[in-house]
């Protein structure tokens, strides 16, 4: 074999290896059944729920009678339903069921303190705010505002019970159609990706798949080189 030869063939080689490293490399970044999730205090809707909690926790203590059973039971929904939205975002990574289940948990419980708001406002003869209410649209936006994360703890101060209800029941509406659009998504990316042992599972065969291949293209290199030796 001339030197020219010799060359080309060194060249050629390296080229394979150098496509077969660019592939492992490829699947190695591939192998990951671990969904990235980001911090739950960024989501929108996990800011709401705590909105919620700071304004039920304030409106209990200040509007319904000491003893009275209804403080505990509004404070834990308002709590759970913004507890459940954490814990359901941090179990995503390991499980898709969980973090459904727990995200549901967090819908119910706002629903929950929802009936709540309703029937204070009810059995005291003070309106709950609809459509035609001159106010609604202005609590609306309002509700929907960045101000509102700025300011609510001092506003609520100056607010009446009827306002405060109102308030809370504008902020339960705009967490539970966030939470219905998350689990619609979450429910998803399960039908399309399945749950953790799926994903591990497949993950585990593209690996072995890639470590095929690679022994297959050594193997032919090594005799590609054999060959070209005895010529």
């Amino acid at each position: 074999m001339n030197q020219n030869s010799q060359n080309n063939q060194s060249n050629q080689n390296f080229q394979s290896n150098r496509s077969i490293q660019n592939t492992q490399n490829s699947q190695s970044q591939k192998i990951t059944f671990l969904p990235q999730h980001g911090h739950y205090r960024h989501l929108r809707v996990y800011q709401v729920t705590e909105m919620i909690y700071d304004i039920t926790f304030y409106f209990t203590q200040h509007y319904l009678q000491k003893g009275d059973r209804t403080i505990d039971q509004m404070v834990q929904a308002a709590r759970s339903g913004k507890q459940n939205i954490a814990e359901g975002n941090q179990a995503a990574a390991t499980s898709s069921e969980t973090e459904i289940k727990l995200t549901n948990v967090a819908k119910a419980s706002l629903e929950e303190l929802l009936d709540d708001y309703e029937d204070y406002l009810r059995v005291r003869n003070l309106e709950q705010w609809g459509n035609l209410h001159p106010r609604y649209e202005k609590m609306r936006l309002y509700a929907r505002s960045e101000q509102i994360k700025k300011d609510y703890a001092e506003k609520i101060q100056r607010m009446n019970d009827e306002e405060i209800a109102n308030l809370c029941i504008t902020l339960i509406h705009q967490a539970m159609y966030m939470l219905h659009k998350l689990l619609a998504t979450m429910q998803d990316r399960f039908v399309k990706e399945g749950g953790i042992k799926e994903r591990m599972f497949q993950s585990r065969i593209n690996y072995r798949n890639g470590q095929n291949n690679q022994w297959n293209q050594n193997g032919q290199n090594n005799l590609s080189n054999k060959n070209n030796q005895n010529h």
